[in-house]
């Protein structure tokens, strides 16, 4: 899977890539642009989900218990149905779809990996409904 995801990147870039065993990686370019290009495509490969970090993400998949968003390619997130929206959430499928974009924040990474994130804490809280007399 590296080697094709390297081969896509030198593509796009027009670049060559070596990957040193020691894990330097070099790129030869023609242009600063083209390198500049892999560079960028290389750290968003190799980045790091962090907790705290928002992101803009695509909603992968739609579950009874929630939502999974890739915040970088390759790594995803659960976003349980609690995390949706400041209101009860029934049906996942009433606020989000499938390849919808969607802002996220990292709340956790727990000791399995696993990425738990949130819409609601991006979102605005709604104001406390005055009492009536």
């Amino acid at each position: 899977k590296g080697g094709a995801m390297i081969r896509a990147i030198t593509e796009a870039s027009d670049t060559n890539i070596e990957i040193e065993d020691d894990g330097t990686i070099k790129i030869f370019a023609t242009e600063l642009a083209k390198a500049e290009i892999a560079i960028a495509k290389i750290e968003q490969v190799t980045a790091e989900v962090e907790a705290g970090k928002t992101y803009h993400g695509k909603v992968t998949r739609i579950v009874d218990f929630g939502a999974f968003v890739e915040v970088l390619p390759g790594k995803e997130g659960l976003v349980h149905i609690s995390q949706i929206a400041h209101e009860r959430v029934n049906k996942v499928s009433d606020f989000l779809s499938e390849g919808q974009m969607v802002d996220v924040k990292v709340m956790e990474i727990d000791r399995q990996n696993r990425v738990r994130l949130s819409i609601k804490e991006l979102l605005e809280k709604p104001a406390a409904e005055a009492p009536a007399d």
